[in-house]
């Protein structure tokens, strides 16, 4: 019966068979078997007929009512379930896309076990549009990406807006120089990501626009690899800012140089999750705290 009270509920809300159908997913001949199988089983009308309009009747406004009632504490009832298994040995799965994996990625895991040291945790990585499916098919509970997405269905929440960076090693010859400008890049040696990653889309997009040469020496899909090669190799590269922490700069003897113009290649990175995720309220929590972090 709890499938009729909410087919009836939305009726009520939608003031339409045609709209509820809609909302249902369902014909509007299905719809209407439906609610005649309510008023059969109570043995009552909930609706006046008045041609093509639909006037609730007394005892359908006690039914809507109910309705209501029963879907509030049914909702109430699957988020006590879901904070159930949230504290328990659940398995958590996390899509990330690959952009992500060697920057924010790692700093989320950590504040995920952190606040949930019992949780088991599941990586699942791809491509962005990859991820989303995963999320909209319930294959992932929640994912990380470096977009901002804004898709029906999905809540989509910016965790970090992040750039590249110019970084050269500390005794580079060109690391005191004062004024930076992208012709700067001109024959510069430089250790670039592989095509086809978006980073790399998104260097050669930059060099296209100001019209930049440089001299690539290696080509490569790590960050970390990227990093010790710069200083044996004399090269520069450009990173992610939020993967060039100030530790790491040190241990590979690395400084970074400001291009305002690198300031164009913002970058949003999102947690998203789907509307319909049974989530916890301590773990809605934990995605507002972390969306309110500075050191990302």
């Amino acid at each position: 019966m709890l499938d009729l009270l909410e087919a009836f509920a939305t009726v009520i809300e939608h003031t339409s068979l045609n709209q509820a159908a809609k909302r249902l997913n369902i014909s509007q001949p299905a719809l209407s078997r439906q609610i005649a199988r309510l008023e059969e089983e109570l043995n009552v009308e909930l609706f006046n007929r008045n041609g093509k309009r639909l006037e609730v009747t007394r005892v359908g406004q006690l039914t809507y009512e109910f309705a209501v009632d029963i879907r509030k504490r049914q909702l109430e009832y699957l988020k006590s379930i879901a904070s159930y298994k949230s504290e328990g040995q659940k398995i958590v799965t996390i899509g990330a896309s690959l952009t992500t994996l060697q920057t924010t990625l790692p700093i989320f895991v950590n504040l995920f076990k952190e606040q949930y040291p019992e949780a088991q945790l599941k990586l699942i990585t791809g491509k962005t549009h990859e991820i989303v499916s995963l999320i909209r098919e319930k294959e992932a509970d929640f994912g990380i990406v470096a977009d901002a997405i804004h898709e029906q269905g999905l809540i989509s929440i910016p965790l970090l807006s992040d750039h590249l960076e110019l970084v050269v090693p500390n005794n580079h010859e060109l690391s005191n120089l004062s004024e930076w400008t992208m012709e700067k890049l001109n024959g510069l040696p430089m250790l670039l990501f592989s095509n086809g990653t978006w980073y790399r889309k998104l260097i050669d997009d930059l060099f296209r626009r100001y019209r930049v040469m440089p001299d690539i020496r290696m080509e490569i899909d790590s960050f970390e690899a990227i990093g010790r090669l710069l200083a044996t190799c004399q090269a520069s590269a450009l990173l992610p800012k939020s993967y060039l922490r100030t530790q790491w700069l040190k241990d590979n003897d690395l400084t970074v140089v400001h291009l305002k113009e690198l300031e164009q290649t913002e970058r949003i990175t999102s947690l998203i999750y789907a509307e319909s995720a049974l989530l916890s309220d301590s773990f809605r929590q934990f995605i507002a705290d972390s969306a309110g972090r500075a050191d990302w």
